[in-house]
């Protein structure tokens, strides 16, 4: 009996930290980037009410690029959105929510919302190219608009980057 009793109070102990922790900038980058971004551009005036917030958004969407476009396109700050969630997020700032709070209340309506990552920037001066992920390999030889003709596996990735290396770091260091 007394053992049940304790793993009933570790269990609360844990959906207690659980709950408190919230989510981290990590988890979450583009959104709390952008609620915070956004949130810190409003007027006081503007902040006081959610119609004005959400009109305020549909503007800052025009604007936005990449994977902030995104995150407008996911809570229905642009034109061409399918769906709009808003109200999710003008309600909890015009009450002052902090940005991991408000992404945390997004992403239990879309979790997509908390998958937008920032593309990684690589230096290839620095980096060491045996730790990377063959995605980010590809990246690199993407972003070059070179192809890989016969890679399979991460070694062949390196030894062509490698080969174009001279050529694409020169252009960069112009």
């Amino acid at each position: 009996m007394e053992i049940l009793s304790l793993y009933s109070s570790v269990a609360v102990v844990l959906v207690i930290v659980s709950s408190t922790c919230g989510l981290k900038k990590e988890d979450c980058e583009v959104c709390i980037t952008v609620v915070e971004k956004f949130t810190n551009s409003l007027t006081p005036d503007v902040k006081s009410s959610t119609k004005k917030i959400e009109a305020e958004f549909r503007k800052f969407c025009k604007t936005s690029k990449s994977k902030e476009n995104r995150f407008c396109y996911y809570l229905g700050g642009l034109e061409e959105s399918a769906t709009g969630i808003l109200g999710e997020l003008s309600k909890p700032i015009s009450w002052s929510m902090p940005a991991d709070k408000v992404c945390e209340k997004l992403k239990k309506m879309d979790s997509q919302i908390c998958d937008l990552r920032y593309d990684k920037t690589i230096d290839l001066r620095t980096v060491d190219l045996k730790k990377l992920k063959v995605r980010d390999l590809r990246k690199i030889l993407s972003d070059w608009d070179e192809t890989c003709e016969g890679c399979i596996e991460k070694p062949d990735f390196i030894a062509r980057i490698e080969e174009l290396k001279p050529q694409y770091m020169s252009h960069q260091e112009l």
